[in-house]
């Protein structure tokens, strides 16, 4: 069974309704990225970064997957997938997929604000000033904010560099090191990226370009690949 890697970014989550610091200009609902998404905004002001994942966290909850979503999850009945999402919502899971490694976290589990490797599922509760875990620290969410290390990404780039195809969806490749994952693509891997704004973002030549939105592109993308495997 040939593998797929998916890099999947906020423009898949856009089109089920949840709001970008990537459309808004760096500013989401009057909340600024280094105000709520760093290091020194939690050390500033921890309430005020709880209540914006608190809201986000209930603005999740309450979106429902898109059809890039469905069609994506739609693939494992013909291919072994693998979903690599900068994503922090859990879109992905609920649309079917079972193979889905969030890079900058997840709204729906919470951890410890000094022991990063307790990590607690919350679902769409909120956490509070006061709400302590198992180590006696306040828990913060479980999201890896700007100036984080990225754990995760020495695990996927295997997922990268074995890929007979790969996929990237509703990102703008500006964030790093999630960007240089495309650079582990085997030469002779089929490569599509699908984006509004796909000429402009993607410099790879080894990339066929999908300028659309994800819904309409993933599908049609989808349903490509499902007859090439029927011809073979």
């Amino acid at each position: 069974m040939k593998k797929i890697v998916v890099l999947t970014g906020a423009g898949i989550s856009a089109e089920s309704g949840l709001k970008t610091f990537r459309d808004s200009n760096g500013l989401w609902e009057n909340y600024k990225i280094e105000d709520v998404a760093t290091p020194q905004a939690w050390k500033a002001d921890p309430e005020m970064v709880l209540e914006f994942y608190n809201q986000r966290r209930l603005q999740a909850s309450k979106a429902l997957p898109n059809q890039a979503h469905f069609s994506l999850a739609g693939l494992e009945k013909y291919f072994s997938v693998t979903i690599v999402t900068q994503n922090v919502d859990n879109l992905h899971e609920r649309a079917g997929s079972s193979k889905v490694i969030h890079l900058h976290g997840e709204l729906t589990k919470a951890r410890s604000s000094k022991n990063p490797s307790l990590i607690y599922k919350i679902n769409d509760k909120k956490i509070e000033i006061g709400d302590h875990c198992d180590d006696g620290h306040q828990l913060r969410p479980h999201i890896v904010w700007f100036g984080e290390d990225v754990p995760l990404v020495s695990e996927v780039i295997p997922y990268f560099q074995r890929a007979d195809i790969a996929i990237v969806v509703g990102t703008s490749l500006s964030v790093y090191p999630a960007s240089g994952l495309i650079d582990y693509i085997p030469l002779n891997a089929d490569c599509y990226y699908i984006d509004p704004s796909a000429k402009e973002n993607m410099s790879n030549i080894n990339f066929k370009l999908i300028s659309k939105k994800a819904e309409i592109g993933v599908k049609e993308l989808v349903g490509k690949l499902k007859q090439f495997l029927i011809k073979e």
